[in-house]
């Protein structure tokens, strides 16, 4: 039964500079069984209908800008899989969530980063799972409940987003702001007493919880992650670190 994932991707730069999520996203790959095939869901991809790539390569899209060259020359050519894309539509259909294939795209930043990183040589099939980030985080757990199956046949899922996310408070240097730290305390609380109900609604109950995800995008992976894990897995926090100030790249493990 392989685990279930949500890790803090944070700046693309992250594939590049030593800092301490960094060494533990690269530390963590060799740490885990050996999947079959991964599913990524990232908070870079956001369509209306839950959409699945099917590829026989995956590209690596560089979806930033005003960055090292270096960060664009870096690849990730994962081949894809037609059948766990294919599996991926039934299940959610399945469960009455209209799905869409997509024979085109490949991977984000917030999915080839982290697996640069884990498993550099990229030749571990990727799938990618788009967003709906309208639709809110009660949507992305029944998206994740409708994954859980993929956790007995050697998929690993990996959620990828953000424990905070808020671009225009980023700052270089200082203690980590309070609201940060209230705001990411709450989510810890709740995420390891599995209040699901509660992290639904973290935007109403959660302090601070406008300042740290001003838009829902990249926290909703996580939601994917706990619909994924089911009510009897055993989460826990398997790094805590901040980035710029106020990026807490605080990254979970579902087993």
């Amino acid at each position: 039964m392989q685990p279930v994932l949500f890790l803090s991707h944070g700046s693309p730069m992250l594939a590049l500079q030593d800092v301490p999520a960094r060494d533990f996203i690269r530390d963590l790959g060799p740490q885990l069984e050996r999947p079959d095939a991964i599913l990524v869901v990232s908070a870079h991809w956001e369509t209306d209908l839950p959409t699945v790539n099917s590829v026989a390569v995956n590209d690596t899209i560089h979806d930033f800008y005003g960055f090292p060259q270096a960060l664009f020359d870096l690849t990730y050519p994962a081949p894809g899989s037609f059948d766990l894309a294919s599996r991926v539509a039934d299940l959610l259909g399945g469960e009455g969530l209209r799905a869409s294939i997509d024979p085109v795209r490949g991977l984000d930043h917030g999915a080839w980063v982290p697996l640069l990183l884990m498993w550099p040589g990229h030749d571990i099939p990727v799938v990618q799972l788009s967003i709906q980030s309208r639709l809110g985080p009660g949507h992305h757990v029944q998206l994740g409940k409708a994954l859980h199956a993929l956790r007995g046949e050697n998929v690993l899922i990996l959620a990828s987003g953000s424990f905070t996310h808020n671009l225009r408070a980023l700052q270089r240097g200082g203690a980590e702001p309070d609201w940060v730290k209230r705001f990411a305390d709450w989510m810890h609380e709740a995420i390891m007493a599995k209040r699901t109900c509660d992290l639904v609604s973290y935007r109403r109950l959660a302090p601070f919880a406008v300042e740290a995800h001003p838009t829902d995008e990249h926290l909703l992976p996580l939601f994917v992650a706990i619909g994924a894990a089911g009510s009897s897995a055993a989460p826990s926090r398997i790094h805590q670190s901040t980035d710029l100030g106020t990026l807490r790249m605080d990254s979970y493990r579902f087993d």
